[in-house]
């Protein structure tokens, strides 16, 4: 009889722990499942189905070439020798790190076979008509490509990554820019990216709303030569998050430990 009692006992608490056991595992998947979720920022989310937008900003934006600034000439035409020496010249014109052409404060670029021309004031497409009027004269159909080479737009902030970003076009948009830094981080806030621009002895910040589909349609839009996109950090969120997860390991730790001296313990009086 007491044989019988004793493997009774026994039974009972090898079944008590592990109820136990299945009780802490069950607890702890609970108390990780529960901590709560905070604010999600999502890219346009009042765009709740297909739609047509009216009103956007137009993209035709030509900005006007200042002295200081670094251009890519590249002529290609029917004439391959002109063509080597027209885009060789080129290759020493601003540094070994970057090809292509200076504007000199009085605002002039000097070209082969041209030489001194004035770029100040125009438009890259205006640059680019009248060098290949000026060529016609020395190549056979010539054609002209110009970009800008230092133009950039700096990104920072709660971003994948901090990046200067060439902008060989006259503009990006803000999507562009922020795909190419890596995207917005899950605690940076969507709703009020930070645009800094400056224009002659002062600087405009702007407040974008990428959340809004309104963005589409914001001046602001299409960045600019050297704008500073500036996004900011939730630091609640973030703070929330960190303590979650401190939380969420805390808790897995401890039932880990709890399920480990309970099997322990299981072993030892079964």
């Amino acid at each position: 009889t007491s044989v019988y009692s004793m493997i009774k006992i026994n039974n009972s608490l090898s079944v008590s722990y592990n109820v136990l056991l299945v009780g802490i595992c069950v607890a702890g998947i609970v108390l990780l499942s529960s901590c709560g979720t905070t604010r999600n920022y999502v890219y346009l989310k009042n765009i709740q189905k297909d739609t047509t937008i009216n009103g956007l900003v137009n993209k035709d934006f030509e900005s006007k070439i200042q002295p200081g600034d670094q251009l890519s000439i590249v002529a290609t035409s029917l004439s391959p020798q002109e063509d080597e020496q027209f885009n060789k010249a080129a290759a020493v014109s601003v540094s070994s790190a970057m090809s292509g052409f200076t504007v000199y404060p009085d605002g002039t670029i000097l070209l082969h076979r041209l030489g001194k021309i004035t770029a100040a004031g125009l438009t890259r497409r205006e640059l680019q008509a009248k060098i290949q009027k000026d060529l016609a004269a020395f190549m056979k159909e010539p054609i002209v490509n110009i970009g800008y080479l230092n133009h950039k737009v700096i990104v920072i902030g709660a971003v994948g990554k901090s990046a200067v970003l060439p902008m060989p076009e006259e503009q990006m948009n803000i999507f562009d820019v922020l795909v190419n830094s890596g995207d917005v981080n899950p605690e940076g806030m969507k709703d009020r990216v930070m645009v800094i621009r400056e224009e002659g002895n002062t600087k405009k910040v702007r407040h974008l709303n990428l959340e809004d589909k309104a963005i589409f349609t914001d001046p602001w839009y299409y960045l600019q030569p050297n704008d500073i996109v500036y996004v900011k950090t939730d630091y609640q969120k973030a703070e929330r998050a960190e303590k979650r997860s401190r939380t969420q390991s805390t808790i897995a730790m401890a039932t880990a430990s709890a399920s480990f001296l309970l099997i322990i313990f299981d072993r030892i009086f079964r």
